[in-house]
């Protein structure tokens, strides 16, 4: 049997934050070393405690959270709540959870992993990459250490969610991206053999939206009720918010959050689901098979025009520079949409098992 391959998750932990986590927690492939939590969908301080508090749902208390940087490198910060609720986690409430952050800062942590376990470690990016940018500044060697990296970011051939340039995580911390794929653009000059970081844009994470109808399957696995979470069975109206709460804290937990996410889809997108970026880029890193990607040079732009924040990727290879980045391209948008049911659902269903009666 495979072993199960060692996770840091950086996180800004929002909606689809949220459900990478549970993601995570419901996966045997994935051994969840630990969670780095950066300021970008609501502040630091509501990032680690919503961490916190998702990972106990989901059984995982022992997992070490260390709170990073809470602002960008140069920038003040910019948050989602809009998008994502007030503490960002939708309609969705949690208990304060009973684990608390570590004493290591998230910076700290991604550099001392790494030089503790050089080749082993792959970390998964979520949110802005101000962690990563920082931690290099600690740890320059961390394109040699890590085993790879894994970013949520970024929008090549198609345009922003933020600005018709920019995607949201690029936008909070432009200079970051720009150092992070500079260092690696760096260490490949000298060494060739360095993993490239892989790159999820909006050009992969926005085609596969989640809808009502995986909520229902989620919550079939579970053994929850159907009238508990959701309105109808179709997919075809929304989640509402006075359906009675589902007896499985978890599924009550996904129909919640989700819900606030749908409804903005709604608004500003035209339809009712939602596009959940962060679980795609966990399930790439433990099956990367499930993606195809383009070997490509990649610069940030950092200036305050209308092409701010922009991942220019060159496709064509004008610039003549050897590639920094594997841009994803095509992703399994469906085995990913099965496989993050089938996960939650059984581990809601292990967790909170149906009353007997």
């Amino acid at each position: 049997m495979t072993q199960p391959l060692p996770l840091i998750l950086d996180v800004d932990t929002g909606i689809d934050d949220a459900m990478a986590l549970l993601y995570a927690a419901a996966s045997p492939d994935a051994d969840l070393v630990a969670v780095t939590c950066v300021a970008g969908n609501v502040p630091g301080e509501q990032v680690a405690a919503n961490t916190l508090a998702v990972l106990e749902l989901a059984g995982r208390s022992d997992v070490e959270v260390a709170l990073g940087r809470e602002s960008p490198l140069l920038r003040p910060l910019k948050t989602a709540e809009d998008t994502h609720g007030p503490r960002g986690i939708g309609y969705a409430v949690l208990p304060p959870a009973r684990a608390r952050v570590s004493a290591r800062s998230g910076v700290d942590l991604i550099a001392e992993e790494a030089r503790r376990r050089p080749g082993e470690l792959t970390l998964v990016t979520l949110g802005p990459l101000t962690n990563l940018a920082a931690a290099l500044q600690v740890e320059p060697r961390l394109p040699r250490l890590l085993r790879r990296v894994y970013v949520m970011g970024g929008a090549f051939r198609v345009q922003g969610n933020t600005t018709p340039a920019a995607e949201w995580n690029m936008q909070v911390d432009p200079e970051a991206a720009w150092m992070v794929y500079r260092a690696w653009a760096t260490a490949l000059d000298a060494d060739p053999t360095i993993a490239r970081p892989v790159v999820l844009g909006l050009d992969v994470t926005e085609r596969s939206p989640i809808r009502p109808d995986h909520v229902i399957r989620l919550a079939r696995l579970a053994g929850s009720r159907i009238d508990d979470p959701i309105a109808r069975a179709d997919g075809e109206e929304p989640l509402l918010p006075a359906v009675p709460a589902a007896g499985n804290p978890m599924v009550r937990f996904v129909a919640d959050a989700l819900r606030f996410y749908f409804e903005f889809h709604a608004k500003w997108d035209g339809f009712y689901g939602a596009h959940i970026h962060d679980p795609m880029v966990v399930v790439a890193a433990l099956d990367p098979a499930l993606a195809r990607t383009q070997a490509v040079f990649v610069d940030v732009e950092t200036g305050s025009g209308p092409a701010g924040a922009m991942t220019v990727a060159d496709f064509r290879g004008l610039t003549g520079k050897p590639p920094n980045v594997d841009v994803a391209t095509e992703l399994d948008g469906a085995e990913f949409l099965g496989r993050w049911v089938t996960r939650v659902g059984a581990l809601a269903l292990a967790l909170y098992p149906p009353d007997a009666g």
